[in-house]
């Protein structure tokens, strides 16, 4: 007679908060929406219990009463089995995540991670500066430009691309479809929404990275890594001790808003001139 087994699967809720982690090279995140509330994550864990049927021991030839036995037998294993397999019902509570790019801070949608990509939104090449003289170059002339901190890859698959404003302002959009950059209106309200902007930097700060052990608790998700910049002489500095982040908000001709986490517990704003080279974070518009 065969063996038979019942395997009991009680399914849990998986809810995945993405990483955008980083956002890669011509990736389109779609879906997202805006929550009056952070969205956290529920992870419940799928077990399996197997139940085994004792195999019994006849002996000399089977009879069709054995038979019909054994077929009720598996009939009423199916059924258990049916019975087990059942929705948990404690789930009215959780947030599911439609888009595991983005979270939710008050009533904005943020990408979760610096955007990373070498192409604008047509499909149009965003020029690389790989050396100090064409990152020079490209800001006198007021054309995009963007580069990996020290020109090194490897750093920018942690924290993304530094891009100076002009790249930021391209009409052929730097944000990929369905996203904006923020804008200086926007940070305005991250900052109040994280707390305000005197001690809203902990909570936006990533919990590791941070030189000195000022990394923060990333309370709201926003997973605000220390980046640097590049001035505009083509000189990186303070990777590991400041992320600044570009505006889509003109200040001056020759600036724009931008914003930054520092070594201290605050929400930075500053007017930086536009062939520097900065982090940017886009919004779901």
């Amino acid at each position: 007679m065969k063996k038979a087994k019942s395997i009991l699967i009680i399914p849990g809720v998986f809810i995945f908060l993405f990483s955008y982690g980083n956002m890669s090279d011509n990736i389109d995140h779609s879906g997202g929406s805006d929550s009056d509330q952070t969205t956290t994550k529920s992870v419940q864990t799928t077990t399996k219990s197997t139940q085994t049927k004792k195999k019994p021991t006849q002996t000399g030839s089977k009879s069709p009463q054995a038979k019909s036995k054994s077929a009720q037998t598996g009939s009423k294993s199916t059924q258990t089995n049916s019975k087990s397999v059942q929705q948990n019902p404690k789930t009215e509570n959780v947030v599911k995540i439609k888009d595991p790019g983005t979270v939710t801070i008050g009533t904005q949608a943020w990408a979760i991670a610096n955007l990373n990509v070498s192409t604008f939104r047509n499909g149009d090449t965003i020029p690389e500066a790989r050396n100090n003289k064409e990152w020079v170059t490209a800001g006198e002339s007021g054309k995009p430009a963007w580069c990996y901190y020290n020109n090194d890859p490897a750093i920018g698959l942690k924290y993304g691309k530094l891009y100076n404003w002009y790249a930021v302002n391209d009409l052929r959009g730097l944000a990929p479809e369905g996203w904006v950059i923020s804008s200086d209106a926007d940070w305005g309200k991250l900052a109040y929404y994280s707390g305000g902007q005197e001690m809203g930097g902990s909570k936006m700060k990533s919990p590791n990275g941070w030189s000195d052990g000022n990394s923060g608790t990333n309370e709201t998700g926003f997973m605000g890594l220390p980046g640097g910049y590049r001035v505009e002489n083509g000189t990186f500095l303070n990777l590991g001790s400041i992320g600044t982040w570009w505006s889509s908000t003109e200040s001056k001709s020759l600036s724009a808003f931008d914003h930054y986490l520092a070594l201290n517990n605050s929400v930075g704003r500053s007017s930086s001139p536009k062939q520097r080279g900065e982090s940017v974070r886009c919004i779901r518009n």
